[in-house]
């Protein structure tokens, strides 16, 4: 009983941190930490993302993302790209801007 109980908690302590996107779609909680000022994932602009092959590549300069200070290049494999519900990209960086946690993209074609 204490470990379904564990369990719930555990849950329920992971959803809370989750938050929305704007166009209300919630974020996956493994992928986010705090709320939608200042937490680690935000939609980003369409021009900061360019597919390569087998991904993804994501140019950030500063104001791309709330918390990129530099430029970054990342590299997004797509056996790691989530799908996007709003048609956006989005990507979540924790636990500091070097480190992509998730990448949502919308679906080809959308």
């Amino acid at each position: 009983m204490r470990m379904l109980l564990a369990g719930i908690m555990i849950v329920l302590a992971t959803a809370i941190h989750a938050h929305q996107a704007p166009s209300g779609f919630t974020y996956d909680p493994f992928c986010c930490n705090g709320d939608g000022e200042n937490g680690d994932c935000q939609r980003i602009a369409s021009k900061t993302v360019h597919p390569s092959q087998g991904g993804y590549e994501v140019t950030l300069l500063p104001g791309d993302h709330r918390l990129a200070t530099r430029r970054h290049v990342f590299s997004i494999p797509q056996s790691e790209v989530k799908k996007s519900p709003d048609g956006a990209y989005h990507l979540c960086l924790f636990p500091n801007e070097d480190t992509v946690r998730c990448f949502y993209a919308p679906p080809v074609g959308f």
